[in-house]
C-alpha cells in the first residue's frame, strides 16, 4: 500500500502530468523550492523552536527568535531558490522581511503562548485509510485544554486570507481530526485552526464524525482515481510559474524554443556589436 499525503493528492487534481513526474517517475525538479515555500518552511522552523523551548520551561524573547530566524534563512538559502515575482521587483530580502514580520506579529498575539497544552509539534504519524493505505499526519501543532478540547493548528503563509466556507471544506486539517479522535479517546471536540500569519488572525473549523467519514469516503475514491490513471494530462494554470518541471513540460515548449531563439539573437546581435565596436576604434 502507499502513502499518500494532502500534497499528494493536490499535485494530481492541479496537475496530473506533474503528479506523474514527481511520484511515478519519481524526477527531480529543476529548481529546488520556490521562494513562498521556503520562507514557509523556515518561519514554521522558528516556530517551532519557538514552543519547543516553552516545552522546556524556556519563554524565547523575541530577539533571540528573529536572530534564530535570520540564521536558519542565511544557513538555507541558496541563490537557485525561484523569486516568480522577481520580475515586480520583488527580491529574496523583500520575503525574509516579510517572514519576520510575521513571526513578530505571532509572538505578540499568543505571548506567553499559553493557549493550549502542547502534545504534538511538526509531528509524522501515520493513519490507514478504510482502503488499506496510509495517510501522513503532519500536524504543525497539536494541542488540547483542560476541558477536553483538542487543537489541530497549521500555520499558512499565504498571501489571501482563508475564509469560513473554505476552512469548512479543507481536506487537510479534517482528515487530522480523524486521527486525533482515534489516538486521543477523551477528545470531544477536535478544532481545526488555520493561523493566518499574513493577517495575524486566525481561520477556526470543526466537523461532525459524519462529515469525516464522507470525507474518507472521497478520499478512497481518489485514490482510486489516482491509481486506476493510464493518462496523466498537463493543465495549464497560474500554478505552473510556481512548477519546478516547467522546463520539461510539453506545454511550454514553444515558450522555452521562442526564448532560446530570442536569446540566440541577443548573443549574436551581441557579437555584431562587438565587431562593429572594434572597426571604429
Amino acid at each position: 500500500m502507499v502513502a499518500y499525503s494532502h500534497s499528494r493528492i493536490s499535485t494530481f487534481e492541479n496537475c496530473p502530468y506533474q503528479y506523474k513526474l514527481k511520484y511515478i517517475d519519481k524526477i527531480k525538479p529543476e529548481i529546488p523550492t520556490t521562494i513562498e515555500a521556503f520562507m514557509g518552511n523556515i518561519v514554521h522552523e522558528t516556530l517551532e523552536k519557538l514552543y519547543k523551548d516553552k516545552g522546556n520551561g524556556l519563554i524565547t524573547d523575541e530577539d533571540s527568535l528573529i536572530e534564530y530566524y535570520l540564521d536558519l534563512w542565511g544557513r538555507k538559502y541558496t541563490p537557485d531558490i525561484l523569486i516568480v515575482k522577481a520580475n515586480q521587483g520583488l527580491t529574496e530580502k523583500d520575503y525574509r522581511i516579510k517572514g519576520e514580520k510575521f513571526i513578530l506579529d505571532y509572538y505578540k498575539r499568543m505571548h506567553p503562548f499559553e493557549e493550549m497544552t502542547i502534545l504534538g509539534l511538526e509531528t509524522m504519524d501515520k493513519m490507514e485509510l478504510p482502503d488499506g493505505n496510509q495517510w501522513h499526519v503532519r500536524i504543525d501543532k497539536l494541542g488540547k485544554d483542560n476541558e477536553g478540547n483538542y487543537f489541530v493548528c497549521d500555520y499558512k503563509t499565504n498571501a489571501r486570507m482563508k475564509d469560513q466556507a473554505e476552512a469548512d471544506n479543507d481536506r487537510q486539517l479534517a482528515l487530522y481530526s480523524i486521527w486525533v479522535k482515534d489516538k486521543f479517546k477523551d477528545a470531544k471536540s477536535v478544532k481545526l485552526i488555520w493561523h493566518m500569519l499574513a493577517f495575524n488572525k486566525d481561520a477556526v473549523s470543526e466537523r461532525t464524525d459524519e462529515q469525516l467519514r464522507k470525507l474518507q469516503e472521497e478520499v478512497v475514491e481518489k485514490i482510486k482515481e489516482i491509481e486506476s490513471a493510464t493518462e496523466f494530462p498537463t493543465n495549464v494554470s497560474g500554478l505552473c510559474n510556481y512548477c519546478g518541471y516547467k522546463g520539461i513540460c510539453p506545454r511550454f515548449e514553444k515558450t522555452r524554443e521562442k526564448e532560446k531563439t530570442e536569446e540566440e539573437m541577443g548573443r549574436v546581435e551581441r557579437v555584431l556589436g562587438e565587431r562593429n565596436l572594434d572597426e571604429w576604434i
